[in-house]
């Protein structure tokens, strides 16, 4: 019987797709994602009474076209080329919400309409719907050429230190308050706050802290089964771009992902807890981390299970915190993650894995390998077990359980990268009684940079075939690490 179950996993993963050509040659066996397939029926929003003018509130346009399209048991909605105008869309299964090239739909500023009819929070807030959203869905597909753009700029706050100080002036002109920086005194904080006055834009909390926190992401799709995010450009969402989250067959296909590297929390994609993945032949220049790999804080991210079997190859990343990103939390555990023939160009950190104590979890066969990165602001790679999330104008939280879910950066591989500019080559920071471990790099190019290797608390890190400039440090600046070995030689043996 066990032998009949494991054929029968053999075939399931061997069967040819049009995406079985990048699961060739991978490091370890990766389980590769099955098509989305949508039902052959299709109808174009103006059949509901839409009007692409930019000014026209299409909602009830779109609302009537899914509940047509679910008594049909799904298909494809055509958006034509125009602007739509539009509060949130919650999707069906079985859907295809394709975008013509020239079509936009534009998500409308009026937070009221995103606010979910739930119990206030603690401190005031209430939950925001996604711009796009969706949950306990099959087969959902958005896809072509479009745009959608979440119009972050009348959400976002925005801190003096990171913009020019034209667009610091240009942002006052729109209204809204100015805060103190809490992290760096001798800055403020704008807060797209008390717009009503001149956008008509009501308030959604009584203090612009507060609303700060209830900002939407612009695509959320939770707990679901065969997802397809293809072609389409996701611009200025409010909060994160992309979040699938506890989603079983996510392929994300040649997407664009733009905001300005100033917004704030802007991160392009951040699926969590995700089981067979592949992201590809994606472009991404944003305000926060670029490919960011989440896996839940706590015991609930347990719950979820691991973020497994994911492949991520042949993307680019430019603006962002992070090319390619895990955590900080990940307590559900990473496994079976590959990522190869991507490229990094002007990012803060290449690969940034950062977790703290509370959000930690485990890692198994997690390869990054054939990068290229260039124009790296802080260091080509980093892990961190010392991460701390802080909001804006606010400091890092203590609300995590620090007295368990340790980060443990173990099992990972990075293989044929090459760095050229950067400020740090590799900084690796564990934490007492937890240090990093069981790292490999191997044929890792860097070099441009002012410093070489840093590391705490880290055992049993080996650099084979490596050229990495300046030559690692004496021995003393590796502090309290256990078997560490560069091109066969302990650190105070290499010159």
């Amino acid at each position: 019987m066990l032998s009949i179950v494991a054929l029968s996993v053999s075939l399931m993963m061997t069967a040819e797709t049009k995406y079985s050509h990048y699961y060739q040659n991978l490091p370890c066996a990766v389980e590769e994602v099955r098509e989305v397939v949508i039902p052959d029926y299709t109808v174009t929003l103006t059949d509901f009474g839409a009007v692409g003018d930019g000014q026209t509130d299409c909602s009830e346009a779109f609302a009537q076209a899914l509940k047509h399209l679910k008594k049909q048991g799904g298909g494809h909605l055509i958006v034509p080329n125009g602007t739509w105008l539009t509060g949130p869309i919650k999707l069906i299964s079985n859907l295809d919400l394709h975008l013509e090239p020239q079509a936009t739909i534009l998500f409308s500023p009026n937070k009221e309409l995103y606010v979910q009819a739930s119990d206030t929070l603690r401190d005031g807030s209430k939950k925001c719907h996604a711009c796009v959203y969706g949950s306990k869905l099959e087969n959902v597909a958005i896809t072509g050429y479009g745009t959608l753009d979440g119009q972050g700029i009348y959400w976002r706050p925005i801190k003096q230190k990171k913009v020019s100080e034209e667009i610091w002036n240009e942002v006052q002109e729109m209204g809204g308050v100015l805060r103190p920086d809490g992290n760096s005194k001798n800055w403020k904080i704008w807060y797209p706050f008390n717009l009503h006055k001149k956008y008509g834009i009501p308030n959604i909390a009584n203090d612009p802290i507060i609303q700060e926190k209830m900002r939407p992401h612009l695509v959320n799709i939770t707990d679901s089964r065969n997802v397809l995010v293809e072609h389409v450009h996701l611009l200025n969402s409010p909060k994160f771009h992309l979040v699938p989250t506890r989603v079983q067959n996510l392929i994300i296909d040649g997407v664009n992902i733009r905001c300005p590297h100033w917004a704030q929390n802007g991160d392009a994609m951040d699926p969590g807890n995700i089981q067979v993945a592949l992201i590809v032949n994606c472009n991404i220049s944003c305000g926060d981390d670029g490919i960011c790999m989440k896996g839940g804080v706590g015991q609930k991210g347990v719950d979820a299970g691991p973020q497994r079997d994911f492949l991520i190859c042949r993307d680019t990343v430019y603006r962002a915190h992070g090319g390619f990103v895990i955590g900080s939390e990940f307590s559900g555990g990473m496994q079976r993650l590959v990522v190869k023939d991507c490229f990094f160009d002007g990012t803060d950190i290449g690969c940034r894995f950062k977790s703290a104590p509370g959000r930690g979890g485990w890692c198994e066969d997690i390869y990054c390998q054939d990068l290229i990165m260039k124009n790296i602001v802080e260091s080509a790679i980093l892990i961190s077990s010392g991460y701390a999330d802080k909001g804006a104008g606010v400091s890092a939280t203590d609300s995590d359980n620090k007295e368990a879910f340790f980060p443990d950066w173990s099992n990972i591989t990075f293989r044929n990268i090459t760095c050229i500019g950067s400020k740090q080559a590799v900084d690796i920071q564990g934490l007492k009684g937890k240090p990093v471990h069981n790292i490999l790099f191997d044929e890792v190019t860097i070099i441009g940079n002012k410093k070489g290797i840093k590391m705490e608390y880290a055992e049993d890190i080996k650099f084979t075939n490596c050229n990495i400039n300046p030559k690692p440090m004496p021995v003393e600046e590796y502090k309290k690490c256990k078997n560490i070995r560069y091109n066969g030689q302990d650190p105070d043996a290499a010159e």
